[in-house]
């Protein structure tokens, strides 16, 4: 092999032996194509990062961003004639054959999506009787019209005098003065919800009507879905709207006043440093609304700030002018941090040092909504974005400590220290993690007639807590030995009868099972365990016959479509990262690296128009553009340094303690835990789970503490 040194598009030198030698891969010849293909994709994402030491790659969703884009604006009286021809464009440029338009890349066309793609058509000037147009409405009839669309949906309608408000569910202002142990109160939601239903009562209540030039009549049919008499807690909150609506004619003059006062001061409080909510669109634009229906007028600050905020999520190419719902640059770094290290590029490498500079600048050192829950907890950790000093994340948060630890930068101890107390500090109460909030559990939320789009609560999720559970093992397996332990039991209960997880933030059991076969193996699960070798099963009987592996988004909706779909570099490489972890050196991690270094472009990089990133389970998607780079290049980084370690994290002097019996400090390891999926799954149906009724909830209201339930358990195999 050569040593020449080469010069990445970011001018940096990096030489032949920053991989590492095809000699210690198991497989020389596939080694060895294994190494030139890493080699240039490292050269690829250096080139990539920012001078300030940041990556950051377009996070695409679908286009009701752009068509609520339009509609914000005309209803603000701020749309501009070149943005909205240019926008246009680009919703063009991704209607379907039949008419409609989808929430991911081949996807079916979605009813609601293609509505608001229809109107901000209509806005940009293209007539009702073009054939894409004609093709789109008649899209839209065939599936119940206007009538059926979702709750977010009209209400974009009725602003504009397209839908009444009184056949929309109300939300009252009011809802603000619940006090946090009330049941609905706006710390029941989870943040993104919370950010956006907070708003939306001033909305509600103010109900105002803007009419449009045009109508959508052609959208209707004339239909409203039949409601058929609802018992339980459906009847329950069918009767509590029915009473809202009337309290909504004749609220209590006082009250009313007061609500709305505290409601606009708490979404103004909200507002990040880069004018966004959240630094995600749907709370940003809302409550952009909420605020001018509140007497701040479009050149107020507040106005001004989020306005121009949302200019700096627009992207313009030749398809047109497009917004990104969110954007993830905190996220992204990490990510290459981490990849370039399982690549082998040196700790010390100038752009390692330069990007672990910016994310120690990027710590989150202030309260947020997460206090609600825990009031005791000193802040730490990141969050998603450039700017969300509220909501830090834990699933951030883990990946960032996970890529501290391994740049050599003097002065990242405290700040990693902070971080894993305050990561550790958000455990729930069943050991879970979620990504935002501890305990954000609380289903009423779900039973709302409001609720029929998206996630509204946050609870713990596997891929989450599976990230955390790597960061605590590798860093501090002792201090956290409890948070620990508790969390490998979560995640052995979770696991799902076919030895599978489900994946919450990305698609959808590939995801979830490669995130979780690192984090048990680091914190002590041993490779040989049944639990390890059902999910390596489950890895093997859903690669496709090319090599590689996919999984579509139908999957959260369709159990069908659980570990099926069109190969795709990001997912390839989660399956391989989980297989690598559980030591796997088979037939089909040789033919999965074979497939990644086959789809290799020229460039150093991959195509991936499908969309493997999860907002919503079921409602919302995202392709991260980043994740086709990424994720190979870890992946071919371990698969490279196989011989070397087991799950190419483990480093220095953390290794035994990561690598041998992460639970022996809390008095028992963590890899007896592992011992109960020998009778079937732990938490599947016939072999009796952790947290069962008859055995004893995990967290349960009957009691029953994680810890007597793990120790009874694994005592008891």
């Amino acid at each position: 092999m050569d040593t020449d040194t080469r010069t990445t598009g970011a001018g940096v030198a990096l030489t032949a032996d920053v991989a590492l030698k095809a000699d210690v891969a198991p497989k020389a010849d596939v080694a060895l194509k294994a190494d030139v293909a890493l080699k240039a994709a490292c050269d690829h994402l250096l080139g990539l990062q920012a001078e300030e030491g940041w990556w950051k790659a377009e996070l695409q969703t679908n286009v009701t961003m752009d068509a609520e884009d339009l509609l914000l604006r005309e209803f603000l009286g701020v749309r501009d004639a070149d943005d909205t021809a240019e926008a246009a464009r680009w919703i063009r440029s991704e209607q379907r054959a039949d008419g409609s338009w989808a929430n991911f890349h081949e996807g079916p066309g979605d009813l609601s999506t293609t509505i608001e793609a229809y109107a901000a058509l209509r806005l940009a000037g293209d007539p009702a009787d073009a054939a894409h147009m004609r093709a789109a409405a008649a899209f839209a009839r065939r599936h119940g019209g206007i009538e059926a669309s979702r709750v977010f949906t009209r209400i974009w309608l009725a602003l504009f005098g397209q839908w009444p408000w009184t056949d929309l569910p109300v939300m009252p202002p009011e809802l603000v003065f619940l006090p946090p142990w009330f049941p609905l109160n706006v710390y029941d939601w989870a943040c993104w919800a919370r950010q956006t239903v907070v708003p939306l009562t001033i909305v509600s209540a103010r109900r105002p009507v803007r009419p449009l030039p045009f109508d959508l009549d052609e959208l209707r049919t004339g239909r409203r879905p039949r409601r058929r008499p609802r018992l339980g807690w459906e009847g329950f909150f069918g009767a509590l709207d029915r009473a809202l609506h009337r309290y909504e004619r004749r609220p209590v003059p006082g009250l009313r006043r007061a609500a709305l006062r505290r409601a606009v001061e708490w979404i103004v409080a909200r507002q990040e440093p880069d004018g966004s909510w959240g630094g995600i669109q749907p709370p940003w634009v809302y409550s952009l609304i909420a605020l001018h229906l509140s007497g701040y007028d479009v050149d107020h600050p507040v106005m001004r700030r989020g306005l121009a905020g949302l200019d700096r999520f627009t992207i313009r190419d030749e398809r047109g002018r497009r917004l990104e719902a969110c954007q993830s640059p905190v996220w992204d770094t990490a990510l290459a941090v981490n990849a370039l290290r399982d690549a082998d590029v040196p700790g010390d490498h100038p752009a390692l040092v330069r990007a672990g500079q910016w994310l120690l600048d990027e710590e989150v050192k202030g309260p947020g909504d997460w206090a609600v829950r825990r009031p005791s907890l000193p802040p730490g950790g990141w969050a998603f974005e450039f700017d969300n000093d509220g909501y830090p994340d834990t699933d951030d948060t883990a990946e960032v400590i996970l890529a501290l630890r391994r740049v050599a930068l003097p002065g990242v101890r405290p700040a990693i220290d902070r971080g894993l107390r305050w990561m550790a500090g958000m455990a729930s109460r069943d050991g879970g993690f979620a990504a935002f909030d501890a305990d954000n559990t609380r289903e009423l939320c779900l039973r709302l007639p409001f609720c029929d789009f998206g996630a509204v609560i946050d609870p713990p999720s596997a891929d989450v807590t599976a990230h955390v559970v790597e960061a605590l093992a590798h860093e501090r397996p002792a201090e956290y030995g409890d948070v620990l332990r508790r969390a490998v039991v979560w995640l052995l209960e979770a696991q799902e009868p076919d030895g599978s997880w489900f994946g919450r933030w990305g698609a959808n059991h590939v995801y979830g099972t490669g995130a979780v076969l690192p984090a048990l193996v680091a914190a002590g699960v041993r490779p040989q365990r049944p639990c390890v070798r059902r999910a390596v099963a489950w890895l093997e009987r859903h690669q496709n016959d090319d090599g590689g592996w996919g999984e579509d988004l139908r999957s959260y909706r369709d159990p069908a479509w659980i570990g099926r779909g069109h190969s795709t570099p990001s997912q390839t490489a989660w399956a391989l990262i989980g297989l690598l972890a559980a030591g796997e050196r088979s037939a089909a991690v040789e033919r999965g690296v074979a497939w990644l270094v086959g789809a290799q472009r020229a460039d150093g990089t991959w195509d991936e128009p499908y969309f493997t990133g999860t907002g919503f389970p079921g409602d919302f998607y995202i392709n991260y553009h980043l994740y086709r780079l990424v994720f190979p290049i870890s992946a071919l980084g371990r698969y490279l340094r196989a011989d070397a370690s087991t799950d190419g994290l483990v480093e220095g002097p953390t290794a035994g303690a990561a690598g041998s019996s992460a639970g022996g400090p809390t008095g028992g390891s963590v890899d007896a835990l592992a011992d109960g999926s020998t009778g079937g799954s732990v938490g599947g149906l016939a072999g009796g789970s952790v947290g069962n009724v008859a055995g004893g909830s995990v967290g349960n209201a009957a009691g029953g503490s994680v810890d007597g339930a793990a120790g009874g358990f694994a005592e008891g195999t």
